[in-house]
């Protein structure tokens, strides 16, 4: 439509770059000469995300398409948005504005034809990140372009350009100026969409680690008991569990793996005697609460904060799965996210490390034999019950009820009948019986 109004109009930027690479690109953006007011008046149901900054959302159905009129852009005052841009007839202005040489191409569908104003062609063939003109102004125009080149170079495997890269370095404490959200984002994509080791690999070497998780890069030199850790210090054993993350990963299995074993470092202890081993006795509660304070940092919601600090929390309970009880396996399985995330972080976490699967491959063998909902079964008693037999809520109304499902995972009660019957027996009881019933498997 915009062609046949006489405009020009291309594809641009990522999409370009994928489909170049035979990727199917996640989506499409349109560069054009087109003024906004233009576009809207073509496309009635489109909408503003950013008039002033040339850019309106076209959609249709499901599917949008954000068009941007061709610019050049002012100065970057806040770090992040041009002061004022300046709108251009002129594709190749466009293409100098833009961040990253692969990232600067644009594609014309009716001529099959690539514009190519910046190189990116040819750095697209040799695996290069480089800016756009010069680094260190493309990095002050926006500061997160620092960790985008990092998240790109690892997606691809690419390497970054020497003067890109002394960039970085030179700027990455500026990185601060970013938002966090920003930061957290796209420290999530370096995580799940591939290339997760190099990526952390490479935001160490930028310095870009120690501005945005210095938490991480203190797990460099932290060694481990070689009996359990062969394969070295918690830095090297976290490298190793991110390159196993494949693209898709979820995001809080991938923050959990990182932060797994975020509490040693504060918790190391050296061998006090020839028979004595490295010890990182409350790594896991250390580690809970140093994730609490990076998710609140980087502002990540509840629920994520939540299932890292519990994948944290339960990482080393996988030691004692041959020793539980079956009502206590039964309540782990029940975990959030169990088998996804809880059992595929201790599968990395051994690979990673000793190589010793039993403990995962005792669990696994349990999913696969016990149905559903055998694990996660509908309780025979509820607090109804209790209330009607005249119980009233209490730290002993909760007793019972958890004494009752107790016995109900543990199979020794097979129907409501029978867990009546048990808790109403634990009523009649004293609640120092009661108390003496509940949870014999607390310890484990």
């Amino acid at each position: 439509m915009l062609h046949d109004a006489g405009h020009q109009a291309y594809f641009v930027g990522g999409c370009v770059r994928d489909l170049l690479l035979g990727i199917e690109p996640a989506d499409y953006d349109v560069a054009t000469d087109a003024i906004p007011q233009r576009v809207q008046e073509l496309f009635p149901g489109s909408f503003t995300v950013g008039a002033h900054f040339g850019v309106i959302i076209v959609r249709e159905d499901s599917v949008q398409v954000e068009v941007a009129t061709f610019r050049s852009d002012l100065a970057y005052s806040d770090g992040r948005h041009p002061d004022g841009v300046v709108f251009s007839a002129s594709p190749e202005q466009d293409a100098h504005r833009r961040d990253f040489t692969i990232n600067g191409l644009l594609f014309d569908p009716r001529a099959g034809e690539v514009l190519d104003f910046v190189g990116g062609r040819v750095d697209l063939q040799a695996g290069i990140i480089r800016a756009i003109g010069e680094p260190a102004r493309r990095f002050a125009e926006d500061r997160l372009r620092m960790l985008r080149a990092v998240r790109f170079a690892a997606r691809f495997g690419y390497r970054v350009d020497e003067l890109t890269f002394a960039a970085i370095h030179q700027h990455a404490a500026s990185i601060g100026q970013v938002s966090a959200e920003r930061i957290r984002n796209e420290l999530t994509r370096i995580l799940t969409e591939g290339g997760a080791r190099r990526g952390f690999e490479l935001l160490d070497k930028t310095s870009l680690l120690s501005a945005v998780l210095p938490e991480i890069v203190r797990m460099k030199g932290v060694e481990q008991p070689p009996q359990f850790h062969p394969e070295g210090d918690v830095w090297n054993h976290t490298m190793l569990m991110l390159e196993k993350l494949p693209p898709g990963t979820p995001v809080t299995l991938a923050w959990g793996v990182l932060l797994h074993d975020v509490g040693k470092p504060p918790t190391f202890a050296a061998p006090r005697t020839p028979q004595d081993r490295i010890r990182f006795d409350g790594h896991v509660e250390t580690g809970i609460a140093l994730a609490a304070k990076i998710c609140a940092r980087l502002r990540f919601s509840t629920d994520d904060t939540e299932q890292i600090q519990a994948l944290i929390a339960n990482h080393m309970r996988f030691i004692d799965v041959h020793r539980m009880r079956v009502s206590t396996l039964k309540r782990f399985a029940r975990l959030s996210r169990f088998q996804e995330e809880h059992l595929e972080l201790h599968r990395l976490d051994c690979i990673s490390s000793h190589q010793q699967l039993d403990s995962y491959n005792f669990v696994a063998d349990f999913l696969a034999k016990t149905p559903p909902e055998i694990v996660r079964p509908a309780r025979l008693v509820t607090g109804d019950d209790l209330l009607l037999e005249g119980l009233r809520p209490g730290p002993r109304f909760r007793q019972i009820l958890e004494a009752v499902e107790e016995a109900q995972l543990e199979g020794k009660l097979a129907n409501r009948d029978e867990a009546l019957a048990y808790a109403r027996t634990l009523i009649a009881a004293k609640a120092s019986i009661v108390e003496g019933t509940k949870f014999a498997d607390s310890s484990n």
